[in-house]
Formats: C-alpha cells, structure tokens, sequence
C-alpha cells in the first residue's frame, strides 16, 4: 500500500505525475487577487456559519471546506459564463459556486432556513441552483451529479453551443456504480466535461488506504480511456492552470478530463463530527499547506500585490459578509401556507390547499 495513502501525508515534491504551474505569473496581478478573494470570502463566510450554529441559529449540518478552498475556486476560475459554462459542487465547493455568482446572503438565509432563500427555506447548504448563473445544487447521493451534468453537457452540444460543464466528487464517490457509469458515458460520448476528483484523504472517517488499493484516483479513469491529471490541491494557481487546460480542451471537442485534487479536509465530515480519527501529525502537516495563508505569503513575497492590498481585499470580504449576515437574519421564516409552492404545478397547489383548509 502506498505510504502516503496509509499515513494521510501526500507530498508534491515525491509525486512524479503532479502537474505543477508553468510560471507564479501565469495570471495578472487582478486574477490573482482574486482568487485570494473568492477564498477568503469563502473561510469567513464558514467561520460565520459556525459561529451562527453554535449559537443554535442553524439547525442541521455544516459542511466546513476548511483546507480545500483552493480546490473549489482555482477550478471554478477557470470556466468561461460567456459561453454558458456550468458548475455542479459538493458540499465543500461553495467557493466554486460565489465565483459563478452565487452570493452570501443566499447561502446565509438558506442555512438560517429564512423565507428569501433561493430554496425558501426548505433546505440548507448549498443546496439551490441557478443555470443563469452557472451553478446546479450539490445532491446529497454522491456521484449522482456526474451522470446528470452528462445530460447537460451533451444538451449544450445538440443545441450547437461549446458548454463546458464541470462537476466535483470526492475520494469515497468514486467508488459508486453512478460514477463509473458516467465517467464511461462521457468518455465513449466525447462530452465537453471536466471531472474534479477531491482526494481529501477521508471519506468520512474512512481513509483512502480503506477505500481503495490504487495510488491515485487518477488510475480509474484509465479504465475509461479518459485523460487525466494530477494537481496540487492546495496551490490555487496550479488548480487554475490544470483546469484551464481541461477546460480549453473539452471547448475545443478534446472531450473529459479527469483531474485529481490533492488536498485535506480540516474539519471532519461536518460540525458534529470531532476528527478524532485523524491523526494529530496528519493535522499539522496539513495546516502548515494551509491555501490561504500560503497564497497570501506568495502575493507579497513575489511581490504580487502590497500588504496594504492584500488588506483592502480582506476588509472587502467583511464588509459584505457584515451586510448579507445583517440581511439574512433579519428575513422572515417562511409561512406554512407556503409550503406547497414549487412543488406541484401551481393549480394543483392551489387546489389542494383549499381542499385542506
């Protein structure tokens, strides 16, 4: 068994496969601000849902990306709207969703199960979706999104447009019958689809070494006849690079690309799981690769951007976060004479309320 697939620490430096940035200047100085941005304003918009669960204002789960931000939005960054790209997230890809447009308010009421929510209330995460934008909700059965965003993509291209559709699954979902199907689907198909693979080292409690004998996710899309590559998950940049690539050559009918992640889940599974399972050591290893404070350091050490811009960036973050929070607590919760609304058609609705009251 691969050693690292046993002690959860993966190293860039030992990885003979990863693919790596060409250049730290392969993006502006504007694209690279943000990025830093996008994940920031992804970190402190979690800290804030945290802090609202502990305070008992959200009831249910929280999903933390904490560690994987780099992943979800160097991935994101590289999709095209013009030509009607489209994302489908996991869970821990809320960053990839604000880059396509999505905005914290949304996400705020929908965790705070407030009536202005895209989902009205009715469910929490990021559970909503928006094609205009470029964005279809996470679905809790994991590889499920991969075999819908097939149909998506293959629509795109009956209706003669070069769509580019990126979903995103994880280490323990590549493992369900789903996936297999759709990955083999989009390759024998040619499909203008990207595959994110978010090798995060657990599945839940369970680690890689428990789920699979391969070293790499990598290896399964062989089996599809599928291009792959593998990224340093937690260089933002370098995901940005891999997935422009992918991206560009699905664009251009170079069919799917499955691109492996390597990064770490710093939280567990969600707010009631402690992470007890991981190992301390692990954890350390992992938080000195941390995303953000690394690609903070290398904005001001290759002198990118000052301090003082780095700095105008965070207060930016907090100030939208103070107003969207401040918006979404301050919304209704939804009426109970509502709750049929967008579920059946809406005669239906109507008549089956009346008959009821």
């Amino acid at each position: 068994m691969c050693k690292s697939l046993e002690s959860g620490v993966w190293s860039r430096e030992s990885d003979s496969r990863l693919q790596t940035p060409d250049s730290r200047l392969s993006m502006n100085k504007e694209q690279q601000l943000d990025l830093y941005y996008f994940m920031r304003l992804t970190r402190s918009l979690e800290d804030r849902l945290e802090s609202l669960l502990k305070q008992g204002k959200i009831k249910g789960g929280l999903f933390r990306s904490l560690g994987q931000e780099a992943t979800a939005v160097g991935s994101a960054y590289a999709l095209d709207k013009n030509y009607g790209d489209i994302v489908s997230p996991l869970t821990r890809d809320m960053g990839a969703m604000m880059v396509m447009g999505a905005q914290p308010r949304e996400i705020f009421a929908s965790y705070l199960a407030r009536a202005a929510s895209p989902n009205r209330g009715r469910d929490q995460n990021i559970h909503f979706t928006d094609l205009e934008r470029g964005f279809i909700g996470t679905i809790s059965p994991l590889g499920t999104l991969v075999g819908v965003m097939n149909g998506v993509v293959l629509a795109a291209r009956m209706q003669g447009k070069k769509t580019v559709g990126m979903v995103y699954i994880g280490d323990g979902a590549t493992s369900t019958g789903m996936f297999h199907e759709a990955a083999n689907f989009a390759a024998v198909q040619n499909l203008s689809l990207v595959i994110i693979g978010e090798s995060n080292a657990y599945a839940y409690s369970t680690p890689t070494s428990r789920q699979m004998r391969i070293e790499n996710l990598v290896d399964r899309a062989k089996a599809y006849g599928m291009p792959s590559e593998i990224v340093d998950g937690n260089d933002a940049i370098a995901v940005y690079e891999v997935s422009k690539r992918a991206v560009d050559k699905a664009r251009d009918g170079g069919g799917p690309t499955f691109i492996e992640s390597k990064t770490f889940r710093m939280k567990g599974h969600a707010a009631h799981d402690n992470q007890s399972y991981v190992p301390k050591d692990v954890l350390e290893y992992w938080r000195s690769r941390d995303p953000i404070d690394n690609f903070r350091r290398h904005l001001t050490e290759d002198q990118i951007a000052s301090r003082e811009e780095i700095e105008a960036v965070e207060a930016k973050v907090e100030a939208l976060l103070d107003e969207d929070q401040q918006w979404a607590e301050s919304q209704p919760a939804p009426k109970p004479e509502d709750a049929l609304g967008d579920v059946y058609a809406d005669a239906g609705a109507k008549e089956l309320t009346a008959r009821r009251s």
